[in-house]
């Protein structure tokens, strides 16, 4: 098992990489007591033989740059093979400031190749593979060295395995002639807006059933407060304030240390130095926001009108094209989405690109009543009326 620890040996296997029609990818990283995610260690993997693996060490190899890494992800002759890709690439953006070009996400396309939703990398490599994955090296601590051979082994499979996964999957989407398909759900996983969290808009996220102006502008400052300091110490949300605590906060209103002090759900390190100085400032700045800036609740999904008997059609179609084409359910279009389709609303991601045609075409001519569902058997089959 050879493992990279300097930048001339993590530039000699990416010259490698480029001569290569692509190049299998995994990262290890630990998020749990930080912000944003430590990188731990690289995985990657070349056409043929397991000799082809090698384990990048950052941790090791702690002066070694990973430009080298970044320039064959800007490489367009290889195509950057992961699975799963999102919690990667973050990384990789926001270390680097780069997306790996082309990028080919395993999991991605197994939905659209209708191995169902959110498919694990196991169950890929079972009916795939052909292979089992030994699991003792789960929950390992991979900021932690040295690792043992039972690690790196472990680390090496998620990128060994890939190869057969990604051979059979790339060979199945272009035989069904679904590449735009992929290449579609692929645009938002190397979209910079994807990775990039404002703090003025970390209320979003909060949940509360409350309407009120007053109570949502409290929300509002201190949800960005807690991003913000959490950012700035690289301290995960949850060490900051929990949101049940930011919403108690945001209940009780208090104006000092003392009141502050009388909260059942703030940590301890919320009652005290910067963090409780900045929730009474942030309280402060809520209770002074004016109204025309307050924030206004999301009413549009309480306000939707839907016909719920269509709405039952719409996912009995779904299901029966989610079937007869072989995709995810879920990749075409959530419950929330036919709801909003039932209740005469166009602008929903179900009624475009690939998804227009593989479902909204038939969803549209439902609601106008021009087609109609019959069942046979197990079949649900479509009539046209008009």
């Amino acid at each position: 098992m050879r493992t990279i620890t300097t930048t001339d040996d993590l530039a000699a296997f990416c010259a490698a990489a480029k001569s290569e029609p692509y190049v299998t990818i995994d990262t290890e990283f630990l998020r749990e007591r930080t912000y944003w995610s430590k990188l731990c260690l690289i995985q990657m993997a070349l056409p043929g033989k397991a000799g082809d693996a090698v384990l990048v060490d950052p941790i090791e190899g702690d002066g070694m740059s990973l430009e080298p890494l970044y320039d064959l992800f800007r490489h367009e002759g290889t195509v950057k093979v992961f699975h799963a890709a999102r919690q990667d690439l973050e990384i990789f953006f926001v270390e680097g400031g780069v997306f790996p070009a082309p990028l080919f996400d395993t999991q991605v396309a197994a939905m659209v190749c209708g191995y169902g939703e959110q498919v694990g990398y196991e169950t890929l490599v079972k009916k795939i593979a052909k292979a089992s994955l030994d699991k003792t090296s789960r929950f390992t601590d991979w900021s932690r060295r040295p690792l043992s051979d039972a690690q790196k082994e472990y680390a090496l499979a998620d990128v060994t395995h890939l190869r057969a996964v990604y051979e059979s999957l790339s060979k199945q989407i272009a035989k069904s002639g679904r590449e735009a398909w992929v290449a579609e759900e692929l645009t938002i996983l190397t979209d910079p807006e994807t990775y990039t969290i404002r703090p003025a808009e970390a209320w979003m996220r909060v949940k509360t059933r409350t309407t009120s102006g007053r109570f949502l502008a409290l929300v509002k400052t201190l949800a960005q407060f807690r991003e913000e300091y959490a950012q700035k110490n690289n301290v995960p949300r949850s060490r900051v304030m929990k949101d049940d605590a930011l919403l108690e906060v945001a209940s009780t209103r208090p104006t000092n240390h003392e009141e502050l002090g009388k909260s059942r759900l703030l940590l301890r390190e919320g009652r005290k130095g910067d963090i409780a100085d900045g929730i009474i400032a942030a309280v402060k700045a809520g209770l002074e926001m004016k109204p025309e800036d307050m924030p206004k609740p999301d009413l549009a999904r309480e306000q939707l009108q839907v016909n719920p008997a269509l709405a039952d059609l719409l996912r009995v179609l779904l299901k029966a094209k989610s079937e007869s084409l072989g995709v995810a359910a879920k990749l075409i279009a959530s419950a929330a989405e036919l709801d909003q389709i039932a209740a005469g609303e166009r602008d929903v991601p179900a009624l475009q690109g690939w998804r227009l045609e593989a479902f909204g075409v038939d969803a549209l001519r439902l609601c106008d009543g021009e087609i109609a569902l019959t069942a046979k058997g197990n079949d649900v089959r479509i009539v046209r009326l008009t």
